[in-house]
Parts: structure tokens; C-alpha cells; sequence
């Protein structure tokens, strides 16, 4: 998971404190000014979702104006998997 993490420049893992993702760890990644992909660790699993804040500054602290699971369970081995983030930065 740490080479997917860093291909795709997301951040270290924090802790979430906006309750969002129930105080879980996440790594962020910015794809425009107002939008972001976010890996929450969930125990042994990576859940992806797509969001929009106003900034980078309030993820993990502030309520989203728009949060999406795009992939439960992320899996690297999976080729759908890795297809699908792959179409967020292209």
C-alpha cells in the first residue's frame, strides 16, 4: 500500500477529527483546489473516496460538501483497483 500512497502523493496517514470517518486514519491526495481523494484505514482495510472541500486545510477536520465511497476495501493487487485511481489523475 505505501508504493500506491506515494505514486499518487498522498499524504501520511492522520487522525481524522472532523467524525467523518469515525476518528480512523486517512491520507489525502489534492486533485484540483476543491477536490481530493482520501484513503481512510479502516483496521486492515483501505477505503477510497472522493470529496470536496473549499480546502485542503479542512480535510479530516470539517464536514465535506461532497464525500463518495468510490472503492470499499482497496485492494493494490486488484487490476480494477488500480484502474480506477489511475482515471483520477490522467
Amino acid at each position: 500500500m505505501e508504493n500506491v500512497l506515494k505514486y499518487f502523493e498522498f499524504s501520511r496517514f492522520f487522525n481524522d477529527t472532523s467524525g467523518i470517518f469515525s476518528g480512523n486514519e486517512i491520507a489525502v491526495s489534492q486533485l484540483d483546489s476543491h477536490h481530493f481523494l482520501i484513503f481512510e484505514k479502516e483496521d486492515n482495510s483501505y477505503h477510497l473516496y472522493v470529496s470536496k472541500y473549499d480546502s485542503r486545510a479542512e480535510v479530516g477536520k470539517s464536514k465535506p460538501q461532497i464525500l463518495e465511497l468510490y472503492i470499499k476495501n482497496y485492494d493494490k493487487s486488484n487490476p480494477e483497483h488500480r484502474i480506477a485511481i489511475r482515471r483520477y489523475f490522467e
